[in-house]
């Protein structure tokens, strides 16, 4: 990856409905290079052009980011059962006082409780967890500024 991949893909993190020609002129390239870079950055996983819901507009109002503290050789079994949850929109296995972080989008605090009592609460190999809920997002980014 070079200077141009990271300009592109700069550019589609500000908008990644960026048309090629637009990419080009902004870059200084023919719309071909772009096109042929895009795709190979494409094909290689280097990049996955997405549409990202804003979650307080869909109706998600509540979320929260919970800090889950596993049993002894139950880490992976935890965070993969957290995965398949269609609630979790994030799961990264940590280092610090927390073993596993998941971030959820709720519609309700209510929602989020029952969500905690009836599916994190009964994870086998779950031994404490501790959830923060979200009051304002100051900054919301979806990749890194290169």
């Amino acid at each position: 990856m070079d200077e141009l991949d990271r300009k592109i893909i700069e550019i589609l993190q500000i908008d990644g409905r960026a048309s090629n020609a637009r990419i080009a002129r902004e870059v200084g390239v023919s719309e071909g290079t772009v096109r042929r870079r895009l795709r190979r950055l494409i094909q290689e996983n280097v990049v996955k052009i997405i549409a990202v819901p804003n979650l307080d507009k869909m109706g998600y109002s509540t979320a929260a980011l919970i800090g889950l503290q596993t049993a002894p050789g139950q880490l992976d079994g935890v965070a993969d059962a957290i995965a398949e949850m269609k609630e979790v929109h994030y799961v990264a296995i940590t280092t610090g006082a927390f073993d596993v972080f998941a971030w959820v989008g709720m519609t309700s605090t209510e929602e989020l409780g029952i969500f905690l009592r009836t599916k994190i609460g009964t994870i086998p190999g779950v031994t404490r967890t501790e959830t923060f809920v979200n009051l304002t997002i100051k900054k919301r980014t979806y990749g890194l500024i290169l």
